[in-house]
């Protein structure tokens, strides 16, 4: 059967599978969203904890050896602590760093990340370490009494406005005096120097990757950019727990929406990746005795990355369909700047694609319409010189050539279309801006899927109604079976995705009917214009 296929039809099940491919990934092999961790009520202290042994050190002779780890917690019968040190307050975020000198909590402000109950999202979950700027000593027993011996701070609470602000935290060891100087700014960037009273052996940690929204079809792990601007990702659960880079630009630690990261963009960076016992990866930076490191704490806006260095926009990653999805989503963003709705902005977007496109799409609905009036000559010669595929060719091929109608004509638009469908999909699953963007109506977040399904079953509608006006030439009754029932194959993938994907698809149709209409128009036009010319003949 699969030998009696058109080009085009060919096409339309690859796309098919491409949908499984996609559906099925999301099922069966991506971490299901785990639930925002959310700002408790009331009054509750900061909780944080020293980590088992398999959850947080680094395990190369270079790095946080397991044995200090192992005698911090065998030796330390008291290491956790429900003890905030400082709390900074800002327009964008709240930060609270706990007495061990380590950000224990960070919320972000703003509707957009809030629950039905007003509750804010929260970026580090205690129960996951290590935590941000937590500081992990080669030497077992310096190791051990930093986390007995708490920080003290210059300041308690901190109210930051437009400008920066900093924190002195101190810490008194028996033969060792460490000072962390932090400085905050409002978009979530920060400065860390730290500076020992001698030297020692010690790695300094980006945490734990935010533990807000780990699902669907995205990235959530590390990603190390070196100076060759080559890109590592590794994946949660996919971490060896040996990996080292000596000289990196960025490591970002990621979610979907959400990224903690060191960045050194000319001095570089010394990366150690230890994991976790869920093989989940965790990295640590190499520091001196006087070391001065930058990061980010936030949300994965290309905007905000910008601001810091255009290099920082590598942490949004798209995956496979980068180089296509980074043009797209400047075009949506664009738009979005003028329309002032997301909505809108892939309405839009649709529609440039469809003018980009339009000579191709033009010349594929033309070759249809030919191959479809080819059809019964073209079944006469498959029938005359079945025996002889040569010949058969042979004389296809001519008729093709006489009546000027290409085979393949009708497939080109579709197969261009398919690498910008999932690029977009790329888009709308990994741009922090599209995080509950509404459009109109019913669909508040085009990043999931619509709740009440209208959208898919337009879209498989205006498919039913596109393939009913466009030209068939297909003969098998099998084939035409498989292929009316398309539209609602289509809907179904549709159900799960995102509401932004399946609107770009509905317009893309309407677009596609407009164009068809006008197409057969034309043919009509010329069929009664040979008509009367056969009369007056």
């Amino acid at each position: 059967m699969l030998d009696n296929l058109s080009t085009q039809q060919r096409v339309i099940i690859a796309t098919i599978l491409s949908f499984l491919f996609f559906a099925g990934y999301d099922y069966f092999f991506v971490p299901k969203p785990t639930k925002f961790q959310m700002e408790q009520n009331g009054t509750k202290a900061v909780s944080t904890k020293v980590a088992p042994v398999n959850q947080v050190a680094p395990t190369t002779t270079n790095t946080p050896s397991t044995a200090s780890v192992e005698t911090l917690n065998n030796n330390s019968k008291s290491i956790s602590s429900e003890k905030s040190l400082v709390k900074i307050s800002g327009k964008n975020f709240d930060m609270i760093i706990d007495q061990y000198g380590r950000i224990s909590k960070f919320y972000l402000n703003g509707k957009r990340y809030r629950d039905k109950n007003g509750k804010r999202v929260q970026l580090f979950n205690d129960s996951k370490l290590p935590l941000p700027l937590e500081i992990r000593f080669s030497d077992a027993l310096i190791n051990s009494e930093a986390f007995k011996v708490p920080y003290t701070a210059n300041v308690q609470n901190i109210q930051m406005k437009n400008s920066s602000v900093k924190i002195v935290l101190t810490q008194k060891l028996s033969k060792l005096t460490i000072v962390k100087t932090l400085t905050v700014y409002p978009i979530g960037k920060y400065t860390l120097n730290i500076a020992l009273s001698k030297p020692e052996n010690y790695f300094v940690s980006t945490g734990f990757r935010p533990d807000v929204i780990a699902g669907g079809y995205t990235f959530h792990g590390v990603l190390i950019k070196e100076f060759d601007d080559t890109l590592t990702m590794i994946k949660d659960g996919d971490a060896k727990g040996d990996e080292h880079f000596a000289n990196a630009k960025i490591v970002a630690d990621s979610d979907r929406y959400y990224t903690t990261s060191f960045y050194n963009l000319k001095g570089g960076l010394d990366v150690y990746i230890s994991k976790d016992k869920d093989k989940n990866p965790l990295p640590f930076v190499k520091g001196k005795q006087n070391y001065t490191i930058n990061g980010y704490i936030g949300v994965k806006e290309l905007k905000i990355l910008n601001s810091i260095n255009k290099e920082m926009g590598d942490i949004v990653e798209y995956g496979w369909f980068t180089f296509i999805a980074r043009p797209v989503f400047l075009l949506l963003s664009f738009l979005h700047s003028i329309l002032g709705n997301w909505g809108w902005a892939i309405i839009v977007t649709t529609l440039i694609i469809r003018i980009v496109l339009f000579p191709l799409t033009y010349k594929g609905m033309v070759s249809m319409t030919k191959m479809k009036e080819l059809s019964p000559k073209i079944k006469e010669i498959q029938k005359k010189y079945k025996g002889d595929p040569q010949k058969l060719n042979a004389h296809t091929m001519e008729l093709y050539k006489k009546h000027g109608a290409n085979p393949l004509g009708g497939c080109l638009p579709m197969i261009l279309q398919i690498p910008v469908f999932f690029a977009l999909y790329r888009v709308l699953q990994n741009s922090a801006e599209l995080q509950s963007a509404p459009w109109i109506l019913w669909i508040h977040d085009l990043s999931t899927k619509d709740p009440y399904y209208i959208l898919p079953i337009l879209m498989g509608a205006t498919m039913f109604w596109q393939q009913h006006i466009s030209p068939n030439s297909v003969q098998d009754p099998t084939q035409a079976k498989i292929m009316k029932y398309l539209p609602v194959i289509f809907t179904f993938f549709f159900m799960t995705f995102p509401a932004g994907l399946t609107l770009y698809w509905f317009i893309n149709n309407l677009f596609s009917i407009v164009q068809q209409y006008y197409v057969n128009s034309i043919f009509e036009k010329k069929k009664v214009s040979n008509k009367e010319i056969k009369v007056k003949e």
